[in-house]
């Protein structure tokens, strides 16, 4: 489930920003506002909830 906050991958191929990694900010009438931040810039991009996928925490410490 999408929510804001989550972090996504964008997996449509046909997109120009395939593959890259965001914050959800916002959702509305079946889309997201997914910003990237890299480097010098950052950049809030809409994409359909089908284009995106969440993506799971890794390195979370699991108790004994």
């Amino acid at each position: 489930m999408i929510l804001p906050g989550s972090t996504v991958r964008v997996i449509n191929v046909d997109d120009t920003y395939y593959k890259f990694e965001g914050l959800v900010q916002r959702l509305s009438d079946g889309k997201a506002g997914v910003l990237f931040e890299g480097g010098n810039w950052d950049k809030i991009v809409t994409f359909k909830l089908s284009e995106l996928e969440v993506i799971e925490p890794t390195g979370a410490k699991k108790g004994k």
